[in-house]
């Protein structure tokens, strides 16, 4: 769908240590037929109109605003908060970040790849859930909330990636 597909986590992916752990965790990539620095990526994912309405919405909800300005600093590695996330880890050509709730990972990569018509960039995003485990019982649960949205979520990555990707192409220099 839109030229993004479901693939495993590279082998190093920051967000590996989450499915070794036993965390929910998806990986989707696409590609585009020139270079794109991390940098490039980061800002590009988080000024979407898709992504802007989320900032707008946990402005409201749990009152974590966030401006295209932050992006920057954020995609520049001069902060390590942006709106309702820390960034737990990041290098050269990835970022992982942790939500306030510390329960859900989101995690950008890039990756270049020679090809006949030059080097184009695979571009990765992927999330991690993590299970809550019952103090009782010693259990572990994704919650019935995730359970019942999990569609929603991966529908939504998808959109994400999509819209990261139109706009890197929008400016195709």
């Amino acid at each position: 769908m839109f030229s993004i597909e479901s693939c495993p986590l590279p082998d190093n992916a920051l967000l590996n240590t989450y499915q070794q752990n036993g965390a929910y965790t998806d990986c989707y990539c696409t590609e585009i037929s020139r270079t794109v620095t991390h940098s490039q990526y980061v800002n590009a994912f988080y000024t979407t109109s898709v992504f802007k309405l989320e900032r707008s919405i946990l402005k409201w909800v749990v009152s974590k605003p966030s401006s295209d300005a932050q992006v920057v600093l954020l995609a520049d590695g001069e902060t390590d908060t942006f709106s309702a996330w820390i960034v737990e880890k990041r290098c050269e050509n990835q970022l992982l970040m942790c939500d306030y709730q510390k329960r859900t990972r989101s995690w950008l990569m890039i990756k270049h790849v020679e090809s006949e018509n030059g080097i184009t960039t695979r571009l990765y995003f992927g999330s991690a859930v993590v299970p809550i485990k019952n103090i009782k019982t010693g259990s572990s649960s994704f919650g019935l909330v995730f359970q019942a949205l999990s569609w929603f979520h991966k529908m939504y990555s998808v959109v994400l990636l999509f819209s990261a990707k139109a706009r890197l192409m929008m400016y195709n220099s």
